[in-house]
């Protein structure tokens, strides 16, 4: 055999070999991708994505559309040509595997997270869009969540709304701490609550909590860091709303959607069209107070919504960095930090001075 065709044949059997070992070769990476993008003034799956009942609407046009990230799932493993696929690809980031999925998190426990977090950034998304259009949301503290093999366990739930503490009347999640750790562990302090489905019927109807309470005692017992009393409860808030809104937006999960939620639920209950008529797309977090926050994956968010036709992108002022480093064609990033940024934004964009808006730069 020539000495040319052996050593051909030898090359192309060592790269076989070498994928044959790449494709076996599993590494500790995940994979995130463009993910679908949702009109949060159309429909998903032929039903509005916003449901305001009992309040006027307005018809809209345009877009708010709320973008994703696809990644690969928890007990996907990926292997070394998938990996090295996906470090050439400009629509595609490889990442290690424990950013997406702590070691000491389950998937169920990730799934939840996710789901809470989705629940939250709803609720917030309401109070922000409310609250801006002169609405008042009422506020209720509740108990959040329970600690596992807690004093509080089988005695207090998630959702239960929390009235008083040792007859003290609650208005703030922060006086919950407080009123308990002016016990001894050991000591009994004593919670009046409303149950947590009769609490969140009258949330979801607008009335008042029922004036039917009931008083649980708990036995305190210590903090495993320090000497505190403490019978294993976080406080959270929880609002009621003038009328009902639903947001319907199913496998979809984590808090980034909320800013774009507040802005379609303005746009409905407002007769000013709020994009007129223009395709922007965004994320960000918000907060009851209509503050904007950073979210993952921004760079395959921009992606997804230039793929899908957007020319603006609402992008959290601290991912503007790292956002502008690749701009996909044709996409503007307008910078924000809080819900009145983005309806600053958008009063530009429909008005047509684009030379007013506020750029995301590299640093």
């Amino acid at each position: 055999m020539p000495r040319r065709t052996a050593t051909l044949l030898t090359s192309t059997l060592l790269l076989i070999g070498l994928l044959c070992a790449g494709l076996l070769i599993d590494v500790p990476y995940a994979e995130m991708s463009p993910g679908p993008t949702v009109n949060t003034l159309g429909e998903h799956d032929g039903e509005p994505v916003l449901n305001i009942e009992g309040e006027q609407t307005y018809e809209t046009s345009g877009h708010l559309n709320m973008t994703t990230v696809r990644v690969t799932g928890v007990n996907y493993r990926m292997n070394l040509v998938e990996a090295v696929a996906g470090w050439l690809s400009d629509d595609h980031a490889v990442v290690p595997h424990e950013t997406l999925y702590p070691e000491d998190v389950s998937a169920d426990e990730v799934q939840e997270q996710n789901a809470e977090e989705f629940s939250r950034s709803q609720e917030s998304a309401k109070v922000a869009a409310l609250r801006e259009l002169g609405y008042e949301v009422e506020e209720q503290t509740i108990v959040a969540a329970v600690v596992r093999d807690s004093p509080a366990e089988g005695r207090l739930h998630a959702g239960d709304a929390i009235v008083a503490v040792d007859g003290t009347k609650v208005t703030e999640p922060e006086q919950v701490a407080e009123l308990v750790t002016q016990h001894e562990a050991g000591e009994d302090v004593v919670f009046t609550i409303v149950p947590a489905e009769q609490a969140q019927a009258a949330r979801e109807s607008g009335e008042d909590l029922p004036s039917d309470t009931g008083d649980i005692t708990i036995t305190t017992t210590e903090a495993s860091d320090d000497q505190r009393a403490i019978v294993g409860i976080q406080a959270g808030v929880s609002h009621t709303f003038p009328f009902p809104i639903d947001i319907k937006l199913a496998d979809v999960g984590g808090p980034s959607a909320g800013l774009m939620f507040t802005l379609g639920l303005m746009d409905k209950l407002t007769p000013e069209d709020l994009t007129g008529g223009a395709f922007v797309a965004g994320t960000g977090t918000i907060d009851d107070e209509g503050v904007v926050g950073p979210i993952g994956g921004v760079t395959m968010k921009t992606i997804a919504a230039r793929n899908v036709g957007a020319d603006f992108f609402l992008t959290p002022e601290d991912n503007c960095a790292t956002a502008a480093e690749s701009v996909p064609d044709g996409l503007t990033l307008v910078r924000v930090g809080t819900l009145d940024d983005a309806l600053a934004a958008l009063a530009d964009i429909r008005a047509e001075n684009t030379d007013e808006l506020s750029l995301c730069e590299t640093e």
